[in-house]
């Protein structure tokens, strides 16, 4: 039943009422010249415009009271509790509605799963549907009850009193649920709580691994393994085998592995270990047991350690594939520098973030964006690499060199890449007057064989070629199928984003034919005026025949090459072939089209050779900047043959240390430059490490110097560590670095700015963090660590080394709960909220298990849809409501008035009207007007008959007589309007003539007299 009355919030305004006489009183003089009726009723809409305007004053608003509940049903789905359990929730809501819901009644229902996170199942509805399989998914990881107590008070609607079934085993890992469940007490919110026990299992848990945090190299240290053992009775023991694996560097290997037999409680094996070079190393404890009926679950049968081993420097070098073994010049001299170098191809690259933590820096010498043979491998660095290697510098403070050649920079394509936002130096040149331009045209076929992954993968290789290339190179791009589709004739690429465009709206259809659309592109290479032009073709049918081998002729007398790439076992091999061998370019047979992207990246890198630039005669480079890498150099620098333009950037961050006297502008001779890119240190190196152009640096004295002092100017910091202690802790899913900073005098270190640090977690994604001093030398920062593995965590003090530690984050704690936290439960069910009572603990101290008896417990319970709260109230403010009320009455107050309506009339206007709709006249009685109307015409024709003066017709001889001549005689001039001449010689006053206005006023007097 509902109930509505208004409440005022300013009740005090009310007493304006007793006003009321007074305001009677003011409005008498108004109503002057009113009707009695008009009076009263502007007198009514006078009183009616104070009382709203008064209640509006008040703040009224209405409360609307009824006896409706909601009863929200609370899932918990975590992994602490058994599958079978989970699925049993089910049924017992449903028996739960059915047993106690009555069906004429209001009341609402809705389910809410949770587990870390909350999700809403089934909002709460009048007519509730049968509770099935549960769909919102959820993180089984760990248990909330906080966050799900938080959602739910959010959902209950606010014109009923509001219940919450808690279904659980009350271990939460994750908030406060009692500080929660209290804020929905207050909030009038019962909560009932349905305790799901945890039936007795045996259970075999690997606890943890402990390592020491760093380790010297060569040293030997111990690995310890905690395990325990739980059974229903006690004493019962448990069989298995134990693995311990060793991660490092994208590979596994398994140190220990041993059959173990594990009494009850906690047990402890120990390991040792020895490791001969540095780096960053997981170890990861594995158990197995005998019989699965020793051990409940085995998500807890896994635990993680990380340490590190400190000693030299480590350096990733990268090479071309093509090219291996080309740098062990520069391997041995940097390792006779006191570095470990581990040397890597691009054919076997990285393949996550954490394999390159081991690394203090990375070079890339001589490598080209992409590389390889004449068919499927070739290979090139992924655009996740790309972000993995800049981000490796610029977050996690790696140094990173970039060594030239002629497969580097921009002539190795690297143009508009990740890379080159990471390098002091741009891949392309800006300056028209200092390289020639480059031309390249695609003939792409589009036939209807195309049609799918073959068509997508050669678009998205056409675009990246183009985006490889320089603004102002030139491109033209034909499609074909039956004829030729022209997509970009010849022309500078600028930005690239309308020929791209233009590229990704190519379909698949139709037939087959090559030579229009070879042609086309042929003559446009003829007419592009640049230093190097290149043609790429690529197909997957067979083309009719034509003169290919006179076209590819023409493309060799313009100093075009022409390059085939035959996709699948149906292409035209033998014709591609002979074009490809003809025009001077490769041929690639292709059985994956994914290898497509790969392969025009290569090609395209023909026409960024104009980038490299050989000085005949060799010039000796000249020391431009203040460095510690050409420090202690003696004499001049040997003289090199060439190296790769590039563009410095404008940046004050740029230092240039060498350059080249050839071409004489500086920006574009750049030979050593370096700069801070985040975190870490870059070195661009443009010319090569001693094989074409600088073969002559190997006898040289100060190439190992320089190199050796190149590529340590780059790498991590690590002097003055010690003045630095870093710890970590990790508690509810939260990790918290602490770290100490004292000087060389042991004083505390303290900085205005804090520390900046970045975190790597499992999934190999890297998050900023930020570390706040909160005392002398302290500094506290926190990251979220909920999911189990390893974090890698790197901080850059602002004057100091980078400090680089791990963290090792086991599993959940929902593994290791046993029973059902039963005093938790009891005090959510005893808050008993305002106005109402106290919720109840369904089962009491021995809760049934919910798979055993479900709807025995649904019907056995204390009924969820009682009405003991307090009744719900909605308030609705109507304040608005009644200033508009009261300012549209205030317009019909004026027109109650101002306008006067008489009775009759609106008797007759009313007859009228409804004379007109329904089409009837009456015609028994003849309305007064209408009667006056016709006596005035008949008295008018009377006056008018008696008016009239007699004429006789004349007579014969009348007739005959002529006519008199005076009318032709002017008539006597009328008197003036002052007067007449009268024969005493005085003017007499003429009346003057009436005006229209008073010659009505005295017809009307007239006809009143008459009256």
């Amino acid at each position: 039943m509902n109930t509505v009355w208004l409440h005022f919030d300013h009740p005090q305004y009310l007493w304006l009422f007793a006003l009321l006489p007074v305001f009677w009183w003011m409005s008498r003089a108004s109503f002057s010249g009113l009707s009695r009726g008009q009076a009263a009723m502007a007198l009514a809409v006078r009183t009616l415009v104070f009382t709203l305007i008064v209640l509006a004053l008040a703040d009224a608003h209405t409360v609307r009271s009824n006896n409706r509940l909601t009863v929200l049903y609370l899932l918990d789905q975590s992994h602490s509790i058994p599958d079978t359990q989970r699925e049993a929730m089910i049924d017992f809501v449903n028996a739960s509605i059915e047993t106690h819901r009555q069906e004429d009644s209001e009341d609402r229902v809705g389910v809410m799963v949770f587990g870390r996170q909350a999700e809403m199942e089934i909002p709460p509805l009048d007519v509730f549907p049968s509770l099935g399989r549960i769909q919102s998914p959820v993180d089984p990881e760990y248990t909330d009850l906080a966050a799900a107590l938080s959602h739910a008070r959010g959902m209950f609607p606010g014109d009923s009193a509001g219940r919450v079934v808690l279904v659980t085993d009350g271990n939460e890992n994750l908030g406060d649920s009692v500080a929660e469940a209290k804020a929905l007490s207050d909030a009038g919110i019962s909560i009932d709580v349905v305790p799901v026990p945890l039936p007795p299992r045996a259970e075999v848990a690997v606890e943890k691994v402990m390592l020491p945090a760093v380790v010297r190299d060569g040293e030997p240290f111990e690995l310890r393994t905690v395990l325990s053992v739980d059974s229903p009775t006690g004493d019962a023991s448990a069989t298995g085998t134990v693995r311990v694996v060793r991660k490092a560097f994208g590979q596994e290997e398994t140190i220990v592995e041993q059959a173990v037999e594990l009494p009850p409680g906690k047990t402890v094996l120990s390991f040792d270990d020895k490791l001969d070079r540095s780096g960053f190393f997981t170890y990861e404890a594995h158990f197995s047991p005998s019989k699965t009926v020793d051990d409940g679950t085995a998500r807890n049968n896994m635990a993680t350690a990380f340490t590190q081993i400190v000693g030299s420097g480590q350096v990733l070098l990268i090479e071309n594939a093509e090219e291996p073994g080309a740098h062990d010049h520069l391997v041995e001299v940097l390792r006779r520098g006191g570095m470990e170098v581990e040397v890597a191809t691009t054919s076997a690259l990285f393949t996550s973030l954490a394999e390159l933590q081991r690394f203090d820096c990375v070079v890339l010498a001589d490598v080209p964006l992409a590389s390889g043979g004449v068919s499927d491998d070739v290979s090139a660095f992924t655009e996740a690499q790309l972000r993995m290697l800049v981000e490796n510098t610029e977050t996690l403070g790696c140094g990173l060199v970039v060594i030239g050649g002629p497969n580097s920079f921009g002539a190795g394509g690297w143009a508009n890449s990740e890379l080159e936002k990471a390098l002091p130096v741009d891949c392309q040149i800006k300056d028209a007057r200092v390289v020639p331009v480059g031309a390249l045209g695609l003939v792409i076929d589009r036939s209807g064989s195309m049609m799918g992954e073959k068509m997508q993968l050669s678009k998205a290789a056409a675009i990246a070629a183009v985006r490889s290339l320089g603004n102002r190179d030139m491109l033209s791009v034909v499609a074909f199928d039956s004829t030729p589709v022209p997509v970009c004739r010849l022309q500078q690429i600028g930005n690239g984003d309308r020929v791209a465009a233009a590229i990704s709206r190519l379909t698949a259809d139709g037939g087959t034919d090559m030579y229009p659309a070879f042609a086309q592109v042929v003559a446009d290479m003829e007419k592009a005026q640049a230093a190097v032009k290149h043609i790429i073709v690529l197909t997957d049918g067979q083309t009719p025949p034509q003169p290919f081998d006179e076209l590819v002729r023409r493309a060799r007398a313009a100093k075009v090459t022409v390059s085939a790439v035959a996709i699948g076992g149906d292409a035209q091999v033998p014709l591609l072939t002979n074009i490809a061998a003809a025009g001077g370019g490769r041929f690639y047979a292709v059985r994956n089209p994914k290898a497509v992207p790969r392969i025009f990246m290569r090609e395209a890198r023909r026409v960024s050779r104009p980038l490299v630039r050989d000085l005949v005669p060799p010039q000796s480079p000249q020391i431009v900047g203040d460095s510690q890498i050409v420090a202690g150099l003696e004499g001049a620098i040997p003289p090199i043959r060439g190296f790769v333009m590039t563009t410095v950037k404008e940046s004050p961050l740029v230092e240039v240390i060498l350059r080249s006297p050839v071409p004489p502008n500086p920006e574009n001779s750049t030979i050593l430059a370096s700069w801070n890119y985040g975190l870490g240190k870059v070195v661009a190196f443009t010319s090569d490490a001693g094989q074409r152009w600088t073969n002559s640096w190997t006898s040289w004295d100060g190439y190992e110097p320089l190199f050796t002092k190149m590529v340590r100017s780059a790498m991590r910091p690590t002097d003055g560590s010690r003045n630095y202690s870093l710890a970590t802790t990790t508690a509810n899913g939260v990790t918290t670095v602490v770290i100490d900073a004292l000087d060389n005098e042991d004083e505390f270190l303290n900085s205005s700015t804090g520390m900046m640090a970045s975190v790597l977690g499992p999934d190999s994604k890297s998050t900023p963090l930020t570390i706040d001093q909160v005392a002398p030398g302290r500094y506290v920062g926190r990251f979220d660590s909920r999911d189990a593995g390893t974090y890698l965590l790197a901080v850059s003090p602002s004057d100091g080394p980078m400090l680089r530690t791990g963290v090792s984050v086991g599993y959940s704690r929902e593994y290791r709960d046993r029973e059902a936290n039963l005093p938790l439960l009891e005090t959510l069910a005893g808050l008993t909220p305002e106005g109402g009572e106290p919720g109840h603990l369904a089962g009491g101290a021995n809760p049934q298990p919910l798979d055993k008896a479900a709807e025995q417990i649904a019907t056995a319970a204390t009924d969820p849809f009682r009405h003991d709260l307090p009744r719900a109230t909605a308030i609705d403010s109507i304040w608005p409501w009644l200033v508009v009320a009261a300012a549209c009455l205030f317009v019909g107050d004026v027109g109650v008035r101002r306008i006067r309506v008489s009775l009759a009339s609106m008797s007759a206007a009313t007859s009228a009207a409804m004379a007109r709709v329904f089409g009837r006249r009456n015609t028994d009685e003849t309305p007064a007007t209408l009667t006056r109307l016709q006596t005035r015409k008949q008295t008018m024709r009377d006056e008018y008959a008696s008016r009239r003066v007699e004429v006789e017709p004349l007579s014969p001889e009348a007739a005959q007589q002529p006519a008199p001549t005076d009318w032709l005689t002017p008539p006597p001039a009328k008197p003036s309007a002052r007067g007449t001449k009268l024969s005493g010689g005085a003017d007499v006053e003429a009346p003057p003539e009436e005006s229209y206005t008073e010659r009505l006023l005295r017809a009307k007097r007239d006809a009143t007299r008459g009256k």
